[in-house]
C-alpha cells in the first residue's frame, strides 16, 4: 500500500484491503448475471518490495535477483557512493535504491517500494504471461495496463554494460523533479510495443476457446504516433484500446474551439481506419473536468465522452460534476504531494483532491462508508452535490448524463459518420449521421451568447430539435431552433436533431 495497490506484493491474490479472492469470485459471478463485465487493473511494471519474489531476490535466490533491475553504483570524489546514474523517478528523486543484502541498486521509476522488474529476463516475460492466464481463469473480460510505457529501459548492452544519464529536459530546473530529465532511455523503447502484441496474443487464446473478446487497454501519456504503435503493427495486434489522453493533455480552461477540435483530431488522424477510437476527460492521475475546466463545461465534455464516434470512458464522479476536494498537507497520503516535501505547495502535484470519495447522498460520509473517518476527506459541498440531489431534479448533470448514455445506443452514434468544426473561438460543434438520421452537438467554451449558422454542417439546415440541453441552457428538450441562426447562450451545450 506505499502507493494505494500498485506496488503489488503477490500478483496472484487480493490484497487484505480489498477482501478475499473468494469476495472476488462472487464479485465476477454476480457481475456475469448483471451482464456487468469485470476488468482489473494490470501492474505489470513493477512489483512490491515486500514481494516473496523480492526477499528471495535479496536472499542471493538467482532466479528471483533476475526479476528485477539491478546496477552498481559509482564511487564520487569523497568515497561515497552514489546511485548509477542520474534517472529520477515519477515520484520525485533519484529511481535507484541501495540494498545491503546484496550490494547494488535496484531501480524503481514509482516509489522505492516498487522495484522494476526485468522484462528482458524471459522468466520475467512467462511469469507476467501466466498472471494474465490465472485472472482470465478467474472469469475477468480484460484488463487496464498501468504505466505501460516505462516497462522496458534501454539495452545496457549497447552502453558497455552500464545504463547511460538521461539528458536534461531543459525546462525544469529542480534535479529531483521527474521533467528535469528527458526520459528517453526508460520510456517508449520498442521492446514495449512487442510485449504488448504478446499479452494479446494471450487473450486472443481465450476468445479462440470461447469466442468471448478479452480486452486490453493501455494507460501511456505519449505522442499519438506512440498511442497507436500500442494497436499493433502490420499482422500482429495489440490493445484494443490504448487510452486517448489528449483531452487531459492539451485541453485546459483557456482552450478555444479550434484547440478542443485540434485535440480531439489528433487519435482519429492516426489511429488505423478500422481500429476503434476513444474518449478520456478525467482519471485518478487529473484534475476533475469540473475543476480543471470549469462545473459549467461539465454536460459539454459529456457529450463529447459519450457521443464522439467509438468508446466512451468516464471516470467515477465525472457524471455528476464532482470537482477536486481539499486535502490538507496532515490527511494528504498520495506520495507524489509527500515526495515534494513541501506542506505549501504539495497540492500541486498531489493526486488525492481528484480521488475523493464517490457522493452518493447528503448523509455520513456521503453515503460512500459508514467508517469514522474515510481514507481520503470527503470533498466539501457535498450535501448538494451529489447523486441522490441530482436524481430529483429536473435537469441535473446526472440526468443529462443518463440521457447521453440512453442516446448513444442510436445506430447513429454506434455506426455514423463524425465531423467537427470551430464555428468560433468559442463554439465547437460536430455532426454525426447515419443512413438519414443526422444529429448536431454544439458546445460553448465561455460565458458569452453568440448566433450561429449549422448550415455550415451539409444537408443541415431549417429545423432542429433540441434532444438534450445542458443544465445551464434556456432550452428545454423539445424545444425547435433554426439551423441557420441558432442562439447559443453563454456556457451552453446542446444536442440537435434534424427533423
Amino acid at each position: 500500500m506505499y502507493d494505494f495497490g500498485y506496488d503489488i506484493a503477490d500478483f496472484y491474490d487480493i490484497q487484505d484491503e480489498y477482501g478475499t479472492m473468494e469476495d472476488f469470485e462472487e464479485l465476477v459471478t454476480k457481475a456475469n448475471e448483471l451482464d456487468i463485465k469485470i476488468i482489473l487493473d494490470f501492474v505489470p511494471n513493477h512489483g512490491s518490495n515486500e514481494s516473496i519474489w523480492f526477499e528471495e531476490a535479496l536472499k542471493g535466490h538467482e532466479k528471483y535477483y533476475n526479476y528485477f533491475v539491478w546496477e552498481d553504483g559509482v564511487v564520487d570524489e569523497n568515497g561515497n557512493l552514489q546511485p548509477p546514474n542520474n534517472w529520477v523517478s515519477v515520484f520525485r528523486k533519484s529511481a535507484w535504491e541501495y540494498r545491503k543484502e546484496v550490494g547494488k541498486y535496484y531501480l524503481h521509476q514509482f516509489v522505492i517500494g516498487q522495484p522494476d522488474l526485468n522484462y528482458r529476463n524471459p522468466d520475467v516475460v512467462e511469469e507476467m504471461k501466466n498472471v494474465i492466464r490465472f485472472w482470465l481463469d478467474k472469469g475477468v473480460a480484460g484488463f487496464r495496463v498501468d504505466a505501460i510505457a516505462h516497462l522496458f529501459e534501454v539495452d545496457k548492452k549497447k552502453y558497455g554494460g552500464k545504463y547511460p544519464d538521461e539528458p536534461l529536459s531543459g525546462y525544469d530546473s529542480d534535479p529531483d523533479n521527474y521533467n528535469y530529465l528527458k526520459h528517453i532511455y526508460t520510456e517508449d523503447q520498442d521492446e514495449t510495443y512487442d510485449m504488448i502484441y504478446q499479452w494479446r496474443e494471450v487473450l486472443d487464446e481465450y476468445k479462440s476457446k470461447d469466442g468471448f473478446t478479452r480486452v486490453m487497454m493501455t494507460e501511456a501519456y505519449t505522442s499519438p504516433q506512440n498511442m497507436i504503435r500500442y494497436m499493433g503493427n502490420g499482422d500482429r495486434k495489440g490493445a484494443q484500446m490504448p487510452f486517448n489522453f489528449f483531452l487531459i493533455s492539451d485541453v485546459n480552461g483557456e482552450s478555444t474551439a479550434a484547440e478542443v477540435k485540434y485535440a480531439t483530431d489528433k487519435f482519429l488522424t492516426f489511429k488505423p481506419i478500422d481500429t476503434p477510437s476513444n474518449w478520456v476527460a478525467g482519471n485518478h492521475d487529473q484534475s476533475r473536468v469540473a475543476s480543471r475546466l470549469s462545473p459549467e463545461l461539465v454536460d459539454g465534455v459529456n457529450m463529447i465522452i459519450t457521443l464522439f464516434p467509438g468508446v466512451g470512458i468516464t471516470y467515477m464522479g465525472e457524471e455528476i460534476g464532482m470537482v477536486d476536494g481539499f486535502v490538507s498537507w496532515e490527511d494528504t497520503i498520495d506520495p507524489s504531494g509527500c515526495n515534494t516535501d513541501d506542506p505549501i505547495n504539495y497540492w500541486k502535484t498531489s493526486r488525492d483532491p481528484e480521488r475523493t470519495p464517490f457522493q452518493w447522498n447528503a448523509d455520513k460520509n456521503a453515503g460512500f462508508s459508514t467508517a469514522d473517518k474515510t481514507w481520503l476527506p470527503v470533498a466539501e459541498g457535498f450535501e448538494t452535490l451529489n447523486v441522490n440531489v441530482q436524481r430529483q431534479m429536473d435537469r441535473s448533470h446526472l440526468n443529462v448524463y443518463k440521457a447521453l448514455v440512453k442516446l448513444r445506443s442510436n445506430p447513429v452514434f454506434r455506426h455514423g459518420r463524425y465531423e467537427s468544426v470551430a464555428l468560433n473561438t468559442d463554439i465547437f460543434a460536430f455532426r454525426r449521421w447515419h443512413n438519414e438520421e443526422i444529429y448536431v452537438g454544439v458546445i460553448n467554451l465561455r460565458n458569452q451568447s453568440y448566433t450561429v449558422d449549422l448550415s455550415y454542417f451539409e444537408n443541415v439546415t431549417g429545423d432542429l430539435d433540441v434532444v438534450i440541453s445542458s443544465t445551464l441552457s434556456p432550452k428545454t428538450v423539445g424545444t425547435i431552433v433554426q439551423a441557420e441562426s441558432l442562439e447559443v447562450v453563454g456556457m451552453e451545450s446542446l444536442v440537435l436533431k434534424l427533423k
